[in-house]
């Protein structure tokens, strides 16, 4: 039998090509996915409105092995789990931060309006975790490929709450901050599909505890605010003073809690030697009076530190009285007495 020389190239041509399919590589690879760490700071925080701020990580996912494929896409479907942080003491809604003595909420989520709370799947009393798919080319012929993507944190201080001052903080990591991936990866016989979510599906996957730590921080200043002060009225007179004068006003303020704080009081506008007075209008005509610590009118209350009243700060709202007394053996012309004093708070 007689074979063509065309005829022998063909059926050669025909043995290389199955001799090729013979050696080639199955489709075969791995996923890998892993995470930035990232830093949650809130810096000074505001005691009487929400105090916002946010981070991102970068959360990349690489396939290398050999592979053949048609389509020559990776697709990947991540869960991002947050949990309560190691010194969340299982509080997730809010969560908190600590410092030494007291604990400041705040709360983690996963849009700009913060409506969405960033959850964990290990922990069904919170919402869901952050859910995410990517996709990236890998390599026609030797399946290598990645893709990356950032991913961001919103995070807020609630205003409504009670201050303490401090430093505060809450580390994330272990099983606070883990990810679970499953991927799918194109084939000889086609291209990929996103799994059926981030546990189940695909051609494999995982779960990576520690996989993007998050250290949280917030500072609360020692400060005061809501000042209210009401009027020291000793109400009318008639004729002498033959007898001691007796009244009462209020020094109101709101400092964060454990803010030591020191009110002072001046002797107002018309004083002489140490002596508190009231005038009437812009004559020479003057009432002495004094202002008191306490009930007893025996601790005079003034400005030089000693004489001042010492305080701490609760996060709400402190009244203090101030005792006021117009001494005896006055006899003062008729008409109206005034004086101003300054309230000095310092913290």
């Amino acid at each position: 039998m007689t074979i063509s020389a065309s005829c022998l190239r063909a059926a050669l041509s025909l043995l290389l090509l199955a001799a090729g399919a013979a050696w080639l590589p199955a489709a075969s690879a791995a996923t890998n996915c892993s995470a930035t760490s990232s830093t949650l700071a809130f810096g000074n925080v505001s005691t009487s409105t929400n105090t916002d701020t946010s981070t991102t990580f970068t959360v990349t996912c690489s396939s290398s092995g050999l592979t053949l494929s048609l389509a020559g896409r990776t697709r990947v479907r991540l869960c991002l789990n947050i949990g309560d942080g190691a010194q969340g003491g299982g509080n997730f809604n809010p969560r908190r931060m600590t410092s030494t003595l007291d604990a400041l909420q705040f709360q983690m989520y996963t849009d700009p309006a913060r409506s969405q709370i960033w959850g964990s799947r290990l922990v069904s009393s919170i919402p869901t975790p952050l859910l995410l798919d990517m996709e990236y080319p890998v390599s026609v012929l030797t399946g290598i490929g990645s893709g990356s993507t950032t991913v961001t944190i919103y995070g807020r201080v609630p205003g409504a709450q009670t201050f303490f001052a401090g430093i505060y903080g809450n580390a994330f990591s272990g099983n606070h901050t883990s990810m679970d991936y499953r991927f799918d990866e194109p084939s000889l016989l086609g291209g990929s599909s996103y799994p059926a979510s981030c546990t189940s599906g695909g051609d494999g996957g995982t779960s990576v505890n520690g996989a993007f730590p998050i250290t949280t921080s917030a500072r609360v200043p020692a400060s005061c605010r809501a000042y209210a002060t009401t009027d020291l009225d000793f109400g009318s007179v008639p004729g002498v003073i033959d007898s001691a004068i007796d009244q009462t006003s209020t020094i109101g303020l709101t400092c964060t809690g454990r803010t030591s704080w020191l009110i002072g009081l001046n002797d107002g506008q018309n004083a002489s030697g140490g002596i508190r007075r009231m005038r009437q209008g812009t004559t020479a005509n003057y009432v002495s009076y004094d202002l008191y610590q306490d009930v007893g009118r025996t601790q005079r209350w003034g400005n030089g530190g000693t004489d001042s009243v010492l305080g701490t700060g609760t996060g709400a709202a402190q009244t203090l009285v101030v005792y006021g007394r117009v001494p005896p053996a006055q006899a003062p012309a008729a008409g109206s007495y005034s004086d101003v004093i300054t309230v000095t708070i310092t913290y």
